[in-house]
């Protein structure tokens, strides 16, 4: 069996400096721009955590569209800052969110229940 060429990576760590010889690293990113489609509600989980979502509709780009797409994520604020920014949105404010998908998981009458959303780290009005 024929072995594969050894290769050298160069990637970016998350501190600017480049460190070779390492595989990949995954990473969990996320930038959008889109609207507001509903008003933030602010939740307090059985943790005593306190949530805030709302939800934000991006387009789509099809080639294969003849009419407009679109996505409604939902967005999930649990730091102070963002939830400070997202509770004063109205609803189609254009706003630009930065961070990671989540998945999260919950117990629900008819059993274990989840739903993807963003964690918002940053959120700014445009």
């Amino acid at each position: 069996m024929e072995s594969l060429p050894c290769m050298s990576f160069a990637i970016l760590s998350e501190y600017g400096n480049v460190k070779n010889d390492q595989p990949p690293m995954a990473i969990n990113r996320v930038h959008l721009l889109g609207r507001v489609s509903s008003l933030a509600v602010s939740k307090q989980m059985p943790s005593g955590d306190l949530v805030v979502e709302f939800r934000l509709v991006v387009d789509r780009k099809s080639k294969r569209a003849v009419k407009r797409e679109v996505d409604t994520l939902d967005i999930t604020a649990w730091l102070a800052r963002p939830q400070k920014r997202a509770l004063s949105l109205k609803i189609n404010d254009w706003v630009e969110v930065e961070g990671s998908i989540r998945r999260r998981f919950w117990k629900s009458p008819t059993g274990l229940a989840s739903r993807w959303q963003v964690e918002a780290s940053q959120l700014k009005k445009i």
